[in-house]
């Protein structure tokens, strides 16, 4: 009944149409820490952009920051980069191997485009190996890219898992997280072995095989616990009723839905408050590179400066922190946001230069220059801002 719910309820998403391990790689990391809805027009542009491993490696860091514009956490796509690269080595020097073997080593080194094109690594270790994968996103491209056995322990599987068994531990604490990979490895394994994967490995991961394996059964049965926690065994008010498995769910008999999974109490949210600068010169903006050692490293920002709680004068902060002298500052955009167990609060201020030469490094760029730059998301709003305003002004005039 679960494959049977899947195949009727699933929804359709467009790495659901390929078996391409690049792909599912990229829309793995994409939805981690974002929702499907955001991710889906960024997955169809990036497979536009960069259609495969080899553009990925070879793409400029300008250029894959800016894809990834607004989707956070930018660790995420420079390792990206980094396990594409290692790909494309990996195979270059399998085949320089063959060619070396098979007696043509020189004409392989001299011509390196010749070299047939890279493949993705096709076992768990090997994925589990490159740059910014986890246990979980190899487990993901090895079972839905070539449905193998390999078990996925994502939060909506946790959820799955946790409330059919009632399982009341905290699923972060060491022995409670082993148990339910391995809880998820039965599954799997039980699904590969029954070709469709009944119902009953829910409860059953040992029972007796009734059907022949079938070539996507790993993927399927993965993919519908992820979409069971998706759209039905949600983290608030599940709908318990349209359940394909409720007759096996043990938190919707005791009624423990809304309290499983165990996840403890939530750490303290910290605020912090930041003033940003928003200088014009002969009709270009200063923005600055965030350094490679800290947070969205090398997006582009306005130069700002963390306040705190204590009340300042915006333009005593640009000169005292920023060396940048400024005068007439105004209010122009607040923006709340959060970044991770941050709540943000950033106060723009549109400032007049004082100085000719402000000691601050950055680039004075065009509005058009500045939007083709990756910014920050907060940034990116503010720069929204500046655009429209000169909009206006252009039409006032």
């Amino acid at each position: 009944m679960l494959l049977n719910w899947f195949a009727t309820n699933a929804r359709e998403l467009p790495w659901r149409r390929t078996r391409d391990p690049y792909a599912i790689w990229v829309s793995e990391i994409m939805l981690q820490q974002t929702q499907v809805k955001t991710v889906i027009p960024y997955w169809e542009r990036w497979l536009r952009e960069l259609p495969t491993i080899e553009n990925l490696a070879h793409a400029s860091a300008d250029k894959i920051h800016k894809l990834w514009e607004g989707l956070g956490y930018y660790t995420r796509v420079r390792n990206m980069q980094k396990a594409a690269q290692q790909i494309l080595s990996l195979s270059r020097s399998r085949r320089r191997k063959e060619a070396e073997s098979s007696g043509n080593s020189k004409s392989s080194a001299s011509s390196p485009r010749r070299l047939p094109k890279c493949e993705f690594p096709q076992t768990f270790d090997a994925i589990l190996a490159l740059p910014g994968i986890g246990r979980y996103t190899a487990g993901a491209i090895c079972s839905i890219a070539f449905n193998q056995p390999t078990p996925i322990l994502d939060g909506n599987v946790i959820r799955v898992l946790t409330r059919i068994h009632g399982i009341k531990t905290n699923p972060r604490e060491k022995q409670t997280n082993t148990s339910l990979w391995q809880l998820a490895e039965q599954l799997v394994v039980h699904a590969k072995t029954q070709g469709k994967g009944r119902d009953s490995a829910l409860r059953c991961p040992d029972a007796a095989a009734r059907r022949p394996s079938q070539n996507n059964s790993c993927s399927h049965f993965n993919q519908s616990l992820m979409e069971l926690g998706a759209l039905i065994c949600t983290p608030r008010s599940p709908s318990c009723a349209a359940c394909p498995v409720q007759q096996l769910c043990v938190a919707r008999k005791d009624n423990l839905q809304d309290q499983l999974p165990n996840l403890g109490k939530r750490e303290a949210a910290t605020k912090r408050r930041f003033i940003a600068f928003v200088v014009e010169r002969y009709g270009k903006f200063l923005v600055c590179q965030r350094p490679a050692s800290v947070v969205n490293a090398h997006l582009w920002e306005f130069p700002n400066v963390e306040a705190g709680a204590r009340v300042c004068d915006p333009q005593q902060s640009a000169a005292k922190e920023l060396g940048l002298r400024t005068t007439a500052a105004k209010p122009l955009h607040t923006i709340k946001h959060s970044i991770t167990r941050y709540r943000i609060t950033l106060e723009a201020w549109h400032a007049e230069l004082a100085s000719p030469f402000p000691k601050i490094p950055g680039r004075w760029l065009t509005p058009k220059q500045l939007h083709q730059l990756a910014f920050s998301s907060a940034h990116k709003k503010i720069l929204q801002t500046v655009a429209k305003a000169k909009t206006q002004k252009l039409k006032k005039t």
